[in-house]
């Protein structure tokens, strides 16, 4: 990807939407989950829930490497353990996270768009800061 400074990511079990964006333009990039049949809630046998997907999340993780300020959102926990999986194996990335929100299933316009209008916010509120 173009090395942009904002990025949103919206995360489920299943997979990962990526979006960089400048001000006139957006790069997207998708990671899948190993299974392709991956359920949300997913349970293991013995009736706990399933391992989180290391390898999953390192490849999202690598795929936000140069990102300057990044939003994490998406459904129930997988965003949590996005941003724990951050903090743990990338230190450099955890500081650049702006917030982590709860997010249903969004088009990728209305994910683009809610991405910038935070941003246009919190990069005001850090500009006026001392």
């Amino acid at each position: 990807m173009t090395s942009h400074f904002h990025a949103i990511v919206w995360i489920d079990h299943q997979e990962a939407r990526i979006f960089e964006f400048g001000a006139t333009d957006v790069e997207r990039i998708v990671v899948h989950a190993n299974g392709v049949n991956h359920r949300l809630h997913q349970r293991s046998r013995d009736g706990g829930r399933a391992a989180v997907d290391k390898d999953f999340l390192r490849r999202v993780c690598a795929a936000l490497e140069g990102i300057g300020a990044l939003l994490i959102t998406g459904p129930a926990g997988a965003k949590l353990e996005l941003r724990d999986y951050i903090a743990t194996h990338s230190p450099a990335l955890a500081k650049r996270i702006s917030s982590v929100e709860p997010l249903d299933h969004p088009n990728d316009a209305a994910l683009v768009a809610l991405a910038r209008k935070y941003f246009r916010a919190d990069d005001r509120m850090h500009a006026q800061r001392p």
